[in-house]
């Protein structure tokens, strides 16, 4: 289990939400997964974020798989996965960081966050604390990662 923040392309004339919603009318749990097949531009933001986050925040392990394209970070924050298929992207950030450990790793999963919407053209939401990554409070987003985290490590360990 991870904390989720999620990114999307927007359809034309449609919110956020109203994307999502289409999105999970037409999604069918029994269908074979398809393949990405990512756009000349939707690679070339792809390229544009790796190089960026390269230059900005350090280093990252990167791999192409059928179905998306990820991204590993383990930096003095901590460790999350990207995953990005041209149209959607996922960040996932363990619950291993409990109270004020969350800071650092939701700070920089933030500030990438703002990255993949200004490279590759997507929107993002934290649903877990109902706020869009653009304007959202790293601080309000790592408390909640630390207060899961904190209960994940009483209540399962």
């Amino acid at each position: 289990m991870t904390y989720n923040i999620m990114f999307l392309r927007v359809l034309p004339e449609r919110t956020l939400d109203e994307t999502l919603e289409e999105i999970a009318s037409v999604y069918d749990p029994d269908a074979d997964l398809k393949p990405i097949d990512l756009t000349d531009e939707d690679r070339a933001g792809w390229d544009r974020l790796t190089q960026r986050i390269l230059r900005e925040v350090g280093p990252v392990i990167t791999e192409e798989f059928p179905y998306s394209l990820t991204l590993w970070r383990d930096g003095p924050g901590g460790h999350f996965q990207l995953d990005y298929d041209g149209n959607s992207t996922t960040i996932d950030i363990p619950y291993r960081y409990p109270g004020s450990e969350a800071s650092p790793i939701m700070a920089e999963a933030y500030r990438i966050g703002r990255m993949v919407e200004e490279e590759c053209g997507l929107e993002g939401y934290d649903y877990e604390v109902e706020q869009p990554v653009r304007t959202g409070e790293t601080e309000v987003a790592a408390s909640r990662l630390g207060d899961l985290a904190r209960w994940a490590r009483q209540t399962l360990a």
